[in-house]
């Protein structure tokens, strides 16, 4: 196993544990913040998506069902 770079000669579990334990002590407020938008965001889209899907279905069972307006 002919590793080159700075990992070279290191233990595994410096590679795999240690660093991305560092990295997530460090950059963890940033990695919940850009989760936290990217969720939110989706609920967003997904809310939209919804409301106007339920007023066009409104829109369409009041307009084609009768041509009068005593529905309302």
């Amino acid at each position: 196993m002919a590793e080159k770079g700075i990992f070279a000669g290191l233990p595994w579990w410096v590679k795999w544990i240690a660093v991305p334990a560092l990295v997530l002590v460090v950059f963890g407020s940033l990695i919940t913040t850009v989760l936290g938008f990217v969720i939110g965001l989706v609920f967003k889209v997904l809310l939209l998506v919804a409301l106007v899907g339920g007023l066009i279905f409104i829109v369409k069972k009041f307009t084609s069902s009768s041509s009068s307006k005593s529905d309302w």
